[in-house]
């Protein structure tokens, strides 16, 4: 059964633009070829538009469905349900840069061959407890790239390697290696996620009172910006005007911080499209929360 098969209840209320919109995208997606129907379809979008745009006006529901790889959206669906020509299409384009992105992780062919091979094994799905087929793909949204997707899962799935074997290696037998007599090993290199989410949060921590209430208002309590302007007593063209000024104020924080470790221009920018800052490691929440304010701008 392909996720998303049910439309949720809120999203059976669509209006005309946004069925269009979907529509549309449809003929965009190559689902026929896999066996996915408009009616599948439409289900899969208003998953990533439940998660992601709930209780949003419509316009932002349409600009959302305009921004999805809609086609690798579909692939990864069709791939979670087993849809063999799905999976072909998948291993051609993404198993050669998988395992070059595994090499360059690991730094070793033999251990990055291990890590795509993990992460293989999980997208063709592993048993849960209640012995349910779940696939690492089914948390592709389509938000960003799936290449670039796939590139950060293997990332954290390195460090949670790497994470397990410390723990799973007792001081005595380290000591028996000889370990305690060992030269300090070199500094790991930071993870490219570990760099972002540190971005991400200091450059939060930074924001004046005023900007963290607009931004917890909008992206965490989702609220419409016609309430939030009503609620400052301006009007709603004055937030949505703050709103895009203040994040482009902080992409460009939170991009020269990540530079500042060393990393290349390119591979901030794609880090920064491809990985969406709720599903980081950081508590965006206590950031935005603290000395909140509902000051007028």
């Amino acid at each position: 059964m392909l996720p998303g098969r049910s439309v949720p209840v809120e999203d059976r209320t669509m209006g005309s633009a946004l069925r269009g919109a979907i529509a549309q995208r449809y003929d965009e997606s190559d689902g026929s070829k896999y066996g996915i129907t408009l009616e599948l379809f439409e289900g899969i979008v208003a998953a990533v538009i439940g998660r992601y745009a709930a209780g949003a006006a419509e316009e932002e529901r349409l600009a959302l469905v305009a921004s999805l790889r809609i086609e690798e959206l579909v692939l990864a669906r069709a791939c979670t349900a087993g849809n063999e020509t799905a999976w072909n299409a998948f291993l051609n384009r993404f198993r050669a840069p998988l395992y070059e992105a595994a090499y360059r992780i690991a730094r070793d062919e033999t251990m990055g061959r291990e890590l795509a091979d993990e992460l293989y094994a999980e997208l063709y799905g592993m048993p849960n407890r209640e012995g349910k087929c779940i696939s690492k793909l089914d948390y592709y949204m389509g938000r960003g790239s799936l290449e670039g997707w796939l590139r950060t899962v293997l990332a954290q799935q390195h460090v949670n390697r790497f994470r397990a074997k410390a723990r799973d290696v007792s001081l005595d037998e380290q000591v028996e290696g000889g370990a305690s007599f060992a030269a300090p090993a070199a500094e790991p290199q930071p993870e490219p996620n570990g760099v972002l989410s540190a971005a991400v949060a200091e450059a939060l921590a930074e924001a004046t009172a005023e900007e963290r209430f607009l931004l917890a208002s909008y992206y965490l309590d989702q609220r419409r910006l016609a309430d939030i302007a009503r609620q400052l007593g301006v009007h709603e063209s004055t937030i949505s005007r703050k709103l895009d000024k203040l994040t482009g104020a902080l992409r460009k924080r939170i991009r020269k911080r990540m530079q500042a470790t060393g990393m290349h221009p390119r591979r901030c920018d794609e880090l920064m499209e491809q990985i969406d800052v709720r599903d980081m490691n950081v508590n965006v929440s206590a950031n935005l929360r603290q000395e909140g304010s509902t000051g007028t701008f």
